[in-house]
């Protein structure tokens, strides 16, 4: 047996979605115009699957943060945070962070991926239990694997189904942390977090959120679903990224619980990564600064949320149930789904293709993403191209093609 032959079903599933005419998880952008544009294929075409909600990545005050970081402290630390990668900077921006969401601890990460990965196996000992969402992240199931705690499954967004998991522990030793994020990002659907905070409370467990596609997006001044929900003050931890509405990357954990430095020297993957580069961190902090000046950001998202959703509910397509940034077109044909994306390109509008198995309920998915920084008149484009590609393949025309959203 050949090293990769484990990965035949991958191999073919590429393949075969490579018959569309080019490859959806390998697009080149030639070059970027703008926060909402790119040329690519040499195409000036629409960036609707950026996650860029707040449109942060091109923004002056930032990239001139960056610009002047850049010159005093230079490319990079070439060291992680315990040896040489702790800069003034780094530790300026956990304080910001912990401020921002009213905690007494933050730890930054080089990325969100790992601050989850580092977060969850760090906080799970092997006599402990990890209690997760169904649909949980890619890094989220990775950071399962890396601790030793044992795992349970719970079903998604089902306050009730974690309420039996709990219950069935009750006379088990150990710690039970419960991990759920705030907007899932593939469906674009929000956590019940009321709900979750009571039951795991009931049951004496800890609650860790995952914030990553909701910081900067929901409740008042942007704290996420914790806010929105009015849970903050009493979920026990809050992960969170950089490559989202901060337009930029990384990834931060905050918390209030006791003796939480220890982490700092007990967490593998913040131990053995090198830190985020100082210019990256002067413009994420420029960008969380905006965020908190500005809340104005997130009515105008929310705006254009309600354009394309909308848009794309009325011209016929099936779509998430709950209103966010993401908003998932569903077509129950992997094949057709990759062809529609196709389509959309060579109209000068890129998506994002999620297929099976990395999508819940294994439908295919055009997963679109909708920033601030889009125009009225480029998400009304998208729509109209939306539902021409629609009807030109038979989605539209053909309910067989759609599925309903769960």
């Amino acid at each position: 047996m050949g090293l990769l032959d484990r990965f035949k079903a991958q191999r073919e599933l590429h393949a075969q979605v490579k018959t569309c005419g080019a490859d959806p998880f390998g697009v080149k952008m030639d070059k970027i115009l703008s926060a909402t544009e790119a040329q690519i294929e040499g195409r000036p075409t629409i960036l609707c699957g950026s996650n860029n909600y707040l449109g942060f990545t091109f923004d002056a005050d930032c990239i001139e943060a960056a610009k002047q970081t850049l010159d005093e402290c230079g490319t990079g630390t070439t060291g992680s945070r315990i040896a040489n990668g702790s800069y003034h900077d780094h530790k300026a921006l956990e304080q910001d962070l912990a401020d921002f969401y009213g905690m007494k601890h933050c730890m930054v990460f080089t990325t969100g991926y790992q601050a989850n990965l580092g977060a969850i196996s760090t906080l799970a000992g092997p006599n402990d239990f990890l209690i997760i969402d169904a649909d949980s992240h890619a890094s989220i199931y990775d950071a399962c694997k890396l601790g030793s705690a044992t795992v349970i499954r719970f079903k998604h967004n089902d306050p009730a189904d974690l309420d039996r998991r709990l219950a069935r522990l009750a006379d088990e030793p150990g710690n039970k942390i419960v991990v759920v994020e705030g907007i899932y990002s593939m469906l674009g659907d929000h956590a019940p977090l009321k709900e979750f905070v009571a039951v795991t409370k009931k049951h004496g467990a800890y609650i860790l959120v995952d914030e990553a596609h909701s910081m900067g997006v929901m409740g008042k001044t942007g704290q996420g679903v914790v806010e929105h929900d009015g849970v903050l003050d009493q979920v026990d931890f809050i992960t969170g990224t950089f490559s989202k509405s901060m337009g930029a990357i990384g990834g931060f954990l905050v918390s209030n619980i006791e003796d939480f430095d220890i982490l700092r020297v007990a967490c593998r993957p913040y131990m053995f990564t090198a830190s985020l580069p100082p210019a990256t961190v002067a413009s994420v902090r420029k960008s969380l600064a905006k965020l908190r000046a500005n809340p104005g950001l997130m009515r105008k998202l929310w705006e254009n949320v309600d354009t394309l959703y909308d848009g794309a509910r009325a011209a016929g397509f099936t779509v998430g149930q709950q209103k966010g940034p993401v908003v998932a077109i569903h077509i129950n044909d992997p094949a057709l789904a990759a062809r529609a994306w196709r389509a959309l390109l060579l109209n000068g509008v890129y998506v994002n293709l999620a297929l099976p198995p990395a999508t819940p309920s294994g439908t295919a998915l055009l997963r679109c993403s909708v920033s601030a920084a889009h125009s009225t008149e480029q998400l009304q484009r998208v729509v109209a191209t939306l539902a021409s590609v629609g009807r030109e393949l038979g989605i539209l025309a053909n309910p067989a093609h759609a599925v309903a959203a769960e």
